[in-house]
């Protein structure tokens, strides 16, 4: 009995170990009905509580982060890419020559202007120098990878009506920035034609479940910035165009090296096309030798290798970024297509120097996925008006740069192996 002569419930040792087990869980704090809209969410069983937290658990880390926005809807999209495309004004899908080469001419004004201005460097105070230095490299690498964005629109032949200007134009800058150009743009191509398809999406393909079966020292913090920093250093060159790192898992044990005209992802039309990238970028590599050669190594580290790794570090981490995060679905057999594919990336925002900079690759990168045609001159117009289209399956993340960079590296490490809808988990 208690006080006042009424009845204490007693707690049995069964709630009591229903209690203990659910506190085991990352997800015990949240209630039911949260519960329950988590699994909706994520297409996992809707059950008891015990169930749904068991199932979740993989999930947690990006269930728990304050900043995600919600998941893509797991329905099928009721729209058209047609209906998508009849709400864009008709002229963002006209290219215009000169347009695209003044938006390339300025980058190359801006490069040849920060090259210049750099020489003086070497005049102010030595502890200037400390700070003058990595301002230049960022800015310089930063308006490089502009000029590698310009590019990539003439490998999706948006840059101008003209194959033969856009193929020319791309391959010069490529190859001065170190890329094969074509090779890149035949497996970048078969990147939008399979956007998020487990099996054959051609980079930042998902790691499943059983790829990670050993992979438990990858779970510990220093691991995962010691990961990081490897993806954005050498995750594009050699980690993806000589080993395919993140390419599809059908890949692996074939030859998968994009300077190969014989490799796996390549058809025999495309060999001469291979070989001529190849040219363009041994020459470029030649160049670069003799430049050493005469300026001397450490002149053409200051001025050109470490904006060049600035590129390549931007090309990483906006792309991972682009089409990984824990709110995104990955399809498999009936459940992928084109469509479907195209709608797993996100927009975000770099700040808005560095999103014009990048020619607005970042804040509009789900209508290149879905116009890959249309100038990048268009796209922030047309978002606007595709968005109105595709209500919750247009994907904004809001999230700073830096938290979503390790929210993804830490909490997107594998998909189940089977499952025709999957999200990304992590062991933890």
């Amino acid at each position: 009995m208690g006080k006042g002569g009424e009845s204490t419930q007693v707690p049995t040792k069964k709630a009591i170990h229903a209690d203990n087990v659910e506190k085991t869980y990352k997800l015990s704090d949240l209630s039911t009905e949260e519960l329950k809209k988590w699994s909706k969410a994520y297409g996992t069983p809707v059950g008891d509580r015990v169930t749904m937290l068991k199932e979740l658990n993989p999930l947690a880390d990006g269930i728990l982060d304050p900043y995600r926005p919600a998941n893509l809807p797991l329905e099928p999209p009721k729209f058209t890419l047609k209906t998508i495309k009849d709400a864009i004004p008709r002229h963002c899908f006209e290219r215009n020559l000169l347009t695209s080469f003044s938006h390339l001419f300025v980058d190359l004004v801006y490069i040849a202007a920060m090259f210049y201005a750099s020489t003086y460097i070497s005049m102010v105070p030595v502890w200037a120098r400390f700070i003058l230095w990595p301002v230049y490299w960022y800015a310089q690498g930063s308006v490089m990878t502009g000029v590698w964005v310009i590019a990539h629109e003439c490998g999706h032949q948006s840059f101008s009506d003209y194959e033969w200007v856009n193929n020319t134009v791309g391959s010069i800058c490529h190859s001065l920035l170190l890329v094969p150009y074509h090779s890149w743009r035949i497996t970048h191509g078969k990147h939008h034609n399979n956007t998020g398809s487990c099996e054959n999406d051609e980079v930042f393909c998902p790691s499943t479940r059983s790829d990670w079966a050993n992979e438990m020292l990858r779970e510990t913090p220093i691991s995962q910035f010691v990961g990081i920093f490897l993806m954005l250093t050498v995750g594009w060159m050699p980690g993806y165009l000589i080993w395919n790192a993140t390419g599809p898992a059908k890949y692996r044990g074939k030859n998968a090296n994009h300077f190969s005209p014989t490799a796996v992802f390549f058809s025999e039309s495309d060999y001469w096309l291979i070989v001529q990238s190849d040219i363009c970028f041994f020459s470029a590599v030649v160049l670069l030798a003799a430049t050493i050669y005469h300026f001397g190594f450490v002149n053409v580290w200051c001025y050109y290798l470490v904006p060049y790794m600035v590129v390549n570090y931007h090309l990483v981490l906006i792309t991972y970024l682009q089409h990984t995060d824990v709110y995104m679905p990955h399809f498999r057999n009936k459940e992928w297509n084109w469509l479907r594919g195209a709608l797993c990336t996100v927009d975000r925002s770099f700040g808005r120097l560095l999103d014009r900079t990048f020619h607005h690759i970042v804040d509009t990168h789900v209508c290149h996925h879905l116009f890959s045609k249309m100038p990048f001159y268009h796209a922030e117009e047309a978002t606007i008006h595709i968005k109105k289209v595709l209500g919750p399956y247009y994907m904004k993340d809001d999230t700073s740069i830096a938290h979503a960079l390790y929210r993804s590296f830490s909490c997107c490490q594998y998909v189940e192996d089977t499952g025709d809808i999957v999200f990304f988990k992590n062991i933890k």
